[in-house]
């Protein structure tokens, strides 16, 4: 197959960056790949399971030569990363990411980036509670949506590259603004991810007043807010910093059919919950007919280079 880009540069090895590389190497849509990550010890497991064929000890390096640049760190570092690596651009270089906060992204890394760069912020919706160069694998992007949010005048050749590329990986793309962006993320994945911490938090209260018996008999449910909330609290804690408005509005929403459902309870207004119910019950076949899911038993989660899809 043809390469979509010469030498693709990722920078953070994590679970993004080896899937993306992982991929890419399977569909032959890179000629060369190489990475920079801060810590030592990943960039030697990265030349090590083979997921880059260079690496190097700053982002600055890394970025040379490049046509396609990939920010794969957490938000709150963006911009950082966005001012040593901006004198160093190739000219006509695409720059993406793959944060999951836009708005606050493009904030921190637009005064950064030269007029002869293509930056094209973007979002992978997809990922698991894992991570580190050894969690990644090629399908995870697999029917997965892949967001991107191009920037006014950009550059439509470049944005038609960047989306052949997610394309190949086996992602469904779509355009947004970024405003947008951050408001549909806040309903369909930062706020879900705060109650399933708040959940969690509330059941290591329980555990030790209960003798462990909240773990030992977890049912489905929690197991999967386990699972949701066993994410890097690194990035979720910039998410949350970096997109506080659109969530602080969905939570708001979210207690105020927190306390219908309070009363409905209460006042033993069966007829209130099942209508309730019956609606919400909806939005999952929705997802399960929109592909985004299964309803093999256990949800057809089993194990596959490190487990489930994120929320």
């Amino acid at each position: 197959m043809t390469a979509v880009y010469k030498r693709v540069t990722l920078i953070g090895l994590g679970l993004i960056a080896s899937s993306m590389a992982h991929a890419m190497r399977q569909y032959g849509l890179a000629d060369e790949i190489v990475g920079h990550a801060k810590s030592a010890e990943s960039r030697a497991v990265a030349l090590q399971i083979g997921i880059c064929d260079r690496v190097f000890d700053t982002a600055a390096e890394a970025v040379e030569g490049a046509d396609l640049v990939v920010l794969c760190v957490p938000v709150g570092v963006m911009g950082e990363i966005a001012a040593e690596i901006g004198p160093h651009l190739a000219q006509g270089a695409t720059i993406t990411d793959v944060g999951s906060v836009k708005g606050a992204v493009v904030e921190a890394m637009a005064p950064h980036m030269p007029e002869t760069v293509h930056f094209i912020p973007g979002h992978p919706i997809a990922g698991t509670e894992h991570s580190g160069p050894r969690s990644g694998f090629a399908t995870l992007f697999q029917n997965r949506w892949w967001l991107l949010t191009p920037l006014e005048g950009a550059d439509r050749d470049a944005v038609a590259r960047l989306r052949q590329l997610c394309e190949r990986m086996g992602a469904n793309v779509d355009e947004m603004d970024a405003a947008h962006h951050d408001l549909v993320l806040a309903v369909t994945s930062h706020t879900p991810h705060l109650i399933a911490y708040t959940m969690v938090g509330v059941a290591e209260h329980m555990r030790r007043v209960s003798n462990s018996e909240v773990i030992k008999y977890s049912a489905g449910g929690f197991r999967d807010l386990t699972r949701i909330a066993a994410s890097d609290p690194v990035m979720w804690r910039d998410v949350f910093l970096t997109n506080k408005d659109a969530v602080l509005d969905i939570l708001g929403r979210f207690t105020e059919e927190l306390f219908t459902l309070q009363r409905a309870i209460r006042m033993g207004d069966g007829e209130h919950l099942h209508a309730y119910f019956t609606r919400t019950r909806a939005i999952r076949r929705g997802i399960i007919e929109a592909g985004q899911d299964t309803s093999e038993p256990d949800f057809g989660r089993v194990p596959q280079g490190g487990g489930e899809g994120k929320a």
